[in-house]
């Protein structure tokens, strides 16, 4: 699959002008550990929040993770996807300093779990999961779409998501993973903690989303670029790069989510 540029409308840009569901409700603050957690700090950030936009069932699901460097940030739903006809969940998980690598992937994963196990009890459905995030959020995206292990440690399996989309995600090793081991934050690294060095074959859609390689953060665009010429290499087709024209880093999200929607909403009608 080739590598798309899109350029967004300003109906696009101001995602306000659309407004959210009529009967749709928020609920909040829902554990995804399990009750018997005794670990203070867990319990107090492995939460998540559920948007619903009706009061029937069966709906696709978006998980979002956001970003802050797994060192900052708190859940939040982006307004963009309240004009959706999806459920989303947007879990918490925890943060640097207060735990090191691979606690934040951890978290990920059971909350992707969660999901898989409890969604149709919120109106969504299992069976149309979709899992995105921005900057760290689209780090850990990656992490559980490309080692398996993450989700199989929770008997769940990564390629019953129906697509991933990590948006801005490093696909080298996260750089606040070096800077706990006192390497440098500026120089790539591709160890058991990166991306790229799970790439494979077999996935379901990979749908890698940047700004423009202009206004990205350094090198972020050129790691997407080669995580997909890797996949492609190990034989994953199901691949594919886009670069929103004129956005950057921090303004990216609400055209991405609006990327993210058109194609949930065009796989859905499959």
């Amino acid at each position: 699959m080739k590598h798309k540029i899109i350029l967004f409308s300003l109906l696009l840009i101001f995602p306000s002008v659309l407004p959210a569901q009529k009967d749709s409700v928020t609920i909040r603050d829902i554990s995804y550990v399990s009750s018997s957690e005794t670990d203070t700090y867990r319990k107090e950030r492995c939460k998540l929040d559920i948007y619903k936009p009706g009061s029937a069932g069966d709906y696709p699901t978006v998980v979002f993770f956001y970003g802050g460097a797994l060192e900052m940030g708190e859940k939040y739903i982006p307004e963009a996807f309240k004009s959706s006809d999806f459920v989303i969940v947007a879990p918490n998980y925890r943060l640097s300093p207060e735990v090191k690598n691979p606690a934040h992937t951890e978290d990920a994963a059971e909350a992707v779990a969660w999901v898989f196990k409890h969604i149709d009890q919120y109106g969504g459905s299992k069976d149309k999961i979709y899992v995105c995030g921005h900057s760290a959020g689209g780090y850990l995206t990656l992490m559980i779409t490309l080692d398996t292990t993450y989700l199989a440690a929770h008997n769940e399996d990564a390629d019953h998501v129906k697509a991933w989309f990590p948006i801005s995600g490093q696909t080298v090793t996260h750089y606040t993973i070096r800077k706990e081991r006192g390497l440098s934050m500026k120089i790539p690294l591709i160890d058991t903690y990166a991306p790229l060095n799970h790439a494979r074959k077999g996935t379901p859609h990979i749908g890698l989303i940047t700004a423009d390689k202009r206004y990205e953060q350094p090198g972020r665009y050129e790691e997407n670029a080669l995580l997909k010429a890797v996949l492609n290499d190990v034989g994953n087709e199901d691949v594919t790069l886009y670069e929103l024209q004129g956005f950057n880093h921090a303004n990216i999200l609400s055209p991405a989510v609006y990327a993210i929607m058109d194609f949930i909403n065009s796989d859905c009608s499959k």
